[in-house]
């Protein structure tokens, strides 16, 4: 489970250093990808491989399914952090988050996710009170 926010800077060769607590955990191997609100998503290998299979189950005769599948395989790379707990990320996910340098890494839950340190920021602006104001159950009978 991904937790918490960190404040990670990119060096001029598009490399980002995970928070050391998940650097054990990343260590085999993780696959990049586009987020929803233009973020990155970062998986452990084994929950991309969960994720492939319920993509692989789902429908190609629906049409969201295979727009989806197609944008979140394609720009998809799969990445082992190096010694230094480390990773590349590809130049066209760097340009779809909109990542220069301040970045912020948060976890969220099964995944963590990249977004530029300002859109982090005015998403969580946007987002904390309607978040504070949630009057229903978002999971009935848990919370």
């Amino acid at each position: 489970m991904f937790l918490g926010t960190h404040s990670p800077r990119l060096d001029d060769k598009g490399r980002l250093f995970l928070p050391a607590k998940y650097r054990e955990e990343l260590s085999g191997g993780l696959v990049i990808t586009k987020g929803q609100e233009r973020c990155l998503y970062v998986f452990p290998m084994a929950e991309f491989q969960r994720i492939t299979e319920a993509l692989r189950a789902a429908p190609v005769t629906e049409k969201a399914v295979r727009s989806y599948s197609r944008v979140f395989f394609a720009s998809a790379s799969d990445e082992v952090p190096d010694k230094q707990g480390r990773i590349t990320i590809p130049p066209p996910l760097r340009k779809y988050a909109g990542l220069t340098r301040d970045c912020a890494v948060i976890g969220a839950n099964t995944r963590l996710e990249i977004w530029d340190a300002q859109a982090w920021e005015a998403y969580l602006e946007q987002e904390e009170q309607s978040f504070s104001d949630i009057s229903e159950e978002v999971l009935p009978g848990i919370l």
